[in-house]
């Protein structure tokens, strides 16, 4: 799972926010006035916008960069006092703006509801200076990031300079840039290579109707002839659509969870595909996991981020459920799904005609490995060439039952070659596990799997155990 991911560094840029809460409890009416009274029992400030994307990048395991606008004011103070308590963010391109204030949203909650939320901020055309100082630190954050991610509140940060100057600077350094958007025009992050609308930004930015998928898939393929990249729509209970330009469609349920508030999810998203992304996993992968994470993002109060354990921990129950045996074509479905979760498959072959002690160990040792492990087992007729015609002692379904009721394997599968090429040259392990009675260049598909960028692993085998010595001590006078 994203417990083995390498995650990267991600390069935040866009509007700062510090979003304060109130809490507290309503028992009467003012007699001032029609309004609810608030017995205040306490007060919180986290980061929100795109330092909020930065924070949830952190917790997922990310090193940040984060690059904004603050006053100096005592609201920048907090902020940055609030990002302090992530030691993964980089926190020295806070660029200020004279006679400017730190935006900042107050919301009052009484219980779970929101009464009313108050915003400190003024939205300004900010100076040629700051507006270059903004581009000189998203440049040099560049140097060492893998994503870029561009969070766009409509506050002033993300002007059309500033957006092209950025964009066009990690095009020429192949980075990919995601996009958080908030125009009515997508035309502005032209280069960009994702941008994440909800649904109401798509219709808004389209003058399309998103009521059903294909009307999504509709939007979502103007939306890309404006800015020339993929389209991530966000659909809340429904989930998230992903439109390619080259054809591929990933339609993605969301997860069953209790709606606390939505605040910050978008965040949660962007944050989430970018450090999947910056960890070398594709885009499929990515959408799963931020589905995954926004789910826990919605059930938490006010503006949070989701830690990596939390997410570690959704993603092994979400993890679809399979069935022992399967066919070619639906291991490879299976496995598709459990890559997108972010798992790690390894691969094991044998007879396995009489489980004994050896079997068990190798079994076990392959499942700690990776995270899922699919085990080919001969078919009878390749047994019997491979072993003669008294071969196998048990058939082809017995064998797969068996294996199949260990806890260590996740998914069993039948070839009839002589070999498990064909079988390995389809699903594409991460991991190929064999006895060290092998060489690594002497494991059948330890090419294959080594050339798509996974590995071959030897363990060690039990002395003595072999199911031959078995069956020929089944045939002594004695033993039957």
């Amino acid at each position: 799972m994203i417990d083995t991911f390498e995650f990267g560094r991600v390069a935040v840029v866009g509007d700062l926010l510090l979003d304060q809460y109130i809490f507290g409890s309503v028992e009467r009416i003012s007699p001032e006035a029609p309004v609810p009274v608030l017995l205040k029992s306490r007060q919180s400030v986290v980061p929100g916008g795109a330092a909020n994307v930065a924070v949830n990048a952190a917790a997922l395991g990310c090193s940040v960069s984060l690059i904004g606008v603050v006053g100096a004011d005592s609201a920048a103070d907090t902020l940055r006092h609030a990002l302090g308590k992530w030691p993964g963010i980089d926190v020295l391109d806070l660029v200020a703006e004279p006679g400017w204030s730190t935006i900042c949203k107050t919301r009052v909650v009484s219980g779970n509801q929101q009464i009313v939320r108050i915003d400190d901020e003024t939205i300004v055309d900010f100076s040629p200076a700051t507006k270059n100082a903004l581009i000189a630190a998203t440049k040099a954050a560049l140097e060492n990031a893998d994503v870029l991610i561009c969070s766009d509140y409509a506050k002033g940060v993300l002007s059309d300079g500033v957006l092209r100057a950025i964009i066009d600077h990690a095009r020429a350094r192949d980075i990919p840039v995601i996009v958080d958007p908030k125009r009515k025009d997508f035309s502005a992050y032209y280069g960009a290579t994702l941008i994440t609308p909800n649904r109401a930004e798509m219709a808004a930015a389209t003058g399309l109707p998103l009521r059903n998928t294909p009307q999504i898939e509709q939007a979502a393929r103007a939306a890309s002839a404006q800015f020339g990249g993929d389209v991530l729509v966000t659909r809340s209970e429904e989930g998230m659509s992903l439109w390619q330009r080259n054809g591929h469609i990933l339609h993605e349920a969301a997860r069953k969870s209790e709606v606390y508030d939505v605040s910050g999810a978008g965040d949660t998203v962007v944050a989430t595909i970018g450090g999947v992304l910056s960890a070398g996993q594709d885009l499929d992968t990515a959408v799963v996991i931020a589905t995954v994470a926004a789910s826990i993002a919605v059930g938490k109060p006010g503006t949070a981020a989701v830690s990596h354990t939390e997410l570690s921990q959704a993603l092994k129950k979400d993890i679809p459920n399979t069935g022992v045996l399967a066919t070619l074509e639906q291991a490879r479905s299976i496995m598709q799904r459990w890559h997108q979760h972010g798992a790690s498959v390894v691969f094991t072959n044998g007879c396995f005609d009489l489980l004994h002690p050896g079997h068990i160990a190798l079994l076990r040792a392959a499942a700690q490995k990776g995270d899922k492990l699919v085990v080919a087992i001969n078919s009878d007729a390749s047994v019997r060439r491979l072993k003669g015609p008294s071969r196998p002692v048990q058939d082809e379904v017995a064998r797969a039952t068996v294996i199949g009721a260990l806890r260590e394997v996740d998914m069993v599968l039948i070839f009839d070659e002589d070999t498990p090429l064909e079988v390995i040259t389809a699903l594409q392990p991460d991991v190929l596990v064999k006895g060290a009675d092998y060489t690594e260049d002497a494991v059948v598909g330890g090419d294959v799997v080594k050339a798509a960028g996974g590995r071959v692993e030897l363990v060690s085998l039990v002395a003595g155990c072999s199911t031959s010595n078995l069956v020929r001590k089944m045939s002594e006078p004695g033993q039957a």
